[in-house]
């Protein structure tokens, strides 16, 4: 451990967090111990305790580092050009692009997110996951405001129930494309893009204006 003394404390939560991530994704976050994280990452259960009081303050760093990594996608989507088409296909095809580089980042980043701060009981990682993932709701919201300025969205949207409501399809929609993917192929004749590709644009219709073709 000497050589990791003059290391700041981020290295170390972050050598930590890794070791703990590989054990939750093998194991499951419920069944891996605390005894199991200090051996894999390499650190003495007392030191562990240093840079970590328990297993859920692991957890909360990792969901901060997955809404982070999420909103860098979402970001980078946006900020293309284009039309609202083109860039909610961007979006679609980043989520997609997320879930495929970071699995478990994708599966933390649909956990619930603490939004009670007016007691002083919560770790600052939840804080900050929670103002991580405003600043995500604020970039899709600018978008659809966009859309319907542009007029190829509905005029009637309602901006944040909409907003939940196609990250818990979009999210749905590539897990499922992910888990069934055997009888997507087999009973639908479809491969996992083709099935996506129509999933993804059956929504954006849900909310398209009518006017812009699709």
């Amino acid at each position: 451990m000497a050589r990791r003394k003059k290391e700041p404390a981020s290295v170390h939560r972050s050598s930590i967090a890794s070791a703990a991530q590989e054990l939750f994704r093998q194991k499951g976050i419920a069944s891996t111990s605390m005894d199991e994280i200090a051996q894999k990452s390499g650190y003495s259960k007392a030191t562990l305790y240093v840079y970590f009081k328990d297993k859920e303050e692991i957890v909360s760093f990792l969901v901060l580092e997955s809404m982070e990594k999420l909103y860098g996608h979402i970001l980078q989507a946006l900020e293309s050009d284009g039309t609202t088409k083109t860039r909610y296909d961007n979006i679609c095809q980043s989520l997609l692009k997320y879930q495929q580089t970071f699995p478990f980042y994708f599966q933390l980043a649909l956990r619930e997110i603490n939004i009670d701060f007016s007691h002083t009981d919560f770790l600052p990682e939840e804080q900050e996951a929670f103002r991580v993932g405003e600043k995500i709701n604020e970039k899709v919201k600018q978008f659809l405001q966009d859309g319907i300025a542009a007029g190829d969205l509905r005029k009637d949207i309602q901006l944040m129930p909409a907003i939940f409501s196609f990250w818990g399809m979009l999210s749905g929609l590539i897990l499922t494309a992910e888990n069934k993917k055997a009888y997507i192929a087999q009973e639908m004749k479809l491969s996992r893009e083709e099935f996506l590709t129509y999933g993804f644009d059956t929504l954006y219709r849900s909310i398209a204006s009518g006017h812009e073709k699709i």
